[in-house]
């Protein structure tokens, strides 16, 4: 669904597994940093800002389609909100200046922009499609199999060779997901269907880009990707929207909702590739990975936060496998040695300077794990009790069969 972020080089892409969240289309996400983009402000501001920009765009389009059943034309608004967004940029400010160094071309244009368009389209699609089926959580385990399909889509279209050292890395991240989809409750085939076909048509799309745009003199931030690639992809969502959505959509669905939590939504989402652009300037691939992962976590207390979701331990346990194999895969075993190594010996430096203020992060820490840890179990236990009192109550054919498919069998 939401329009997630993609910061990566398209190297990256194929041999790392964050899968940052669909943004707006960021098409050779190997940019140069701008030297524009320097601050005095410290790298954990922008961490914070993309972080808090991404979760918030996913919420937020959750919420909305939870009471507006218009995925598609959401995705084609967000787009044009963006086409708009980057011309104004392109014509009063230096953010999108980098576009003069693109050897853009018609024939490059027709060749290699539409077609990564397209499956950027397909993916936005099924992946706000989604979120008509399933929890925010759940649909945060299905994206960690990202880079599996990558890797995979790099294979069958030629982009690498096949590693099967590499093969096996990454099998680890599946076998986790796996075990979470075995745990989750309200599991939904069609909303699963949904979301890997957006995982597929996103891995596809990452192999044209290492293809098709693989040059120096194709390298783009996001704002610049986005430049290019918003208005095909706002034509290409708003043809699919006029056969599937516009007929049955009214006027009053969008005042119902509210104009401006409209704008708003769409603003929210172009600021989340505005921060992917200064992110990528200030920290390092090993931040940007583990950024992602806290990301994802935060998604999913967020889910159980505010939609009440059940999450299992069995789905703790599986997301936890496929959160660990993702980060191995992406940095490697000895950089994450490197990384504990430093970090172990910055903390113990740190509490012989300050013992009180360590004391008390380390308390805040198994509290906040506490806290964590109750909410998750109570909802488990909770969803025990519904299930048994609902054991209780005689189901009859169509009950039993609206059940299995999400529906409330009335």
């Amino acid at each position: 669904m939401g329009i997630e972020e993609k910061v990566r080089s398209s190297q990256d892409e194929i041999r790392s597994p964050q899968e940052p969240p669909q943004v707006l289309p960021v098409v050779n996400p190997a940019a140069e940093r701008s030297t524009a983009q320097r601050s005095s402000l410290p790298a954990a501001f922008y961490v914070v800002i993309w972080i808090t920009m991404s979760s918030s765009v996913i919420l937020f389009n959750k919420w909305i389609l939870d009471s507006a059943n218009f995925p598609i034309i959401l995705t084609t608004w967000h787009l044009l909100f963006a086409t708009i967004a980057t011309q104004l940029l392109a014509r009063t400010t230096t953010l999108l200046d980098g576009r003069k160094t693109v050897k853009m071309t018609g024939r490059v244009y027709l060749r290699a922009i539409v077609p990564i368009g397209l499956c950027f389209s397909l993916s936005l699609i099924c992946g706000n499609l989604t979120y008509l089926y399933l929890s925010v959580a759940f649909i945060q385990m299905l994206k960690a199999t990202t880079p599996v399909a990558v890797l995979l889509a790099g294979w069958l279209l030629g982009a690498d060779s096949i590693n099967m050292k590499l093969l096996f890395n990454v099998s680890f991240i599946v076998i986790g997901v796996v075990i979470a989809s075995f745990g989750e409750i309200k599991f939904h085939l069609i909303g699963f269907l949904f979301q890997c076909g957006g995982i597929a048509f996103e891995a596809t799309r990452l192999v044209m880009v290492q293809k098709l745009l693989n040059g120096s003199e194709y390298k783009m931030d996001p704002l610049v990707s986005l430049y290019y690639f918003a208005p095909v992809c706002t034509i290409m969502n708003f043809c699919v929207s006029l056969v599937f959505e516009v007929p049955r959509v009214h006027m009053s669905d969008f005042l119902n909702l509210g104009l401006g939590t409209l704008f708003a939504n769409a603003l929210v989402a172009f600021l989340l590739n505005v921060s992917a652009v200064f992110l990528i300037g200030k920290t390092s691939s090993l931040v940007l990975t583990l950024c992602g992962v806290l990301k994802d976590v935060l998604l999913v207390l967020a889910s159980i936060l505010i939609w009440g979701t059940t999450i299992t331990g069995l789905q703790v346990f599986g997301y936890s496998i496929a959160l660990g194999g993702l980060v191995h895969y992406k940095l490697g075993g000895e950089k994450l040695k490197e990384f504990f190594r430093e970090r172990s010996m910055a903390w113990s430096e740190y509490g012989n300077r300050r013992p009180v203020v360590r004391r008390i992060l380390v308390f805040t820490t198994v509290c906040l794990g506490f806290f964590i840890l109750t909410i998750a179990l109570s909802n488990t236990r909770y969803y025990d009790y519904v299930t048994a009192e609902d054991e209780k109550q005689p189901k009859d054919a169509a009950g039993f069969f609206g059940s299995l498919w999400g529906g409330n069998g009335s």
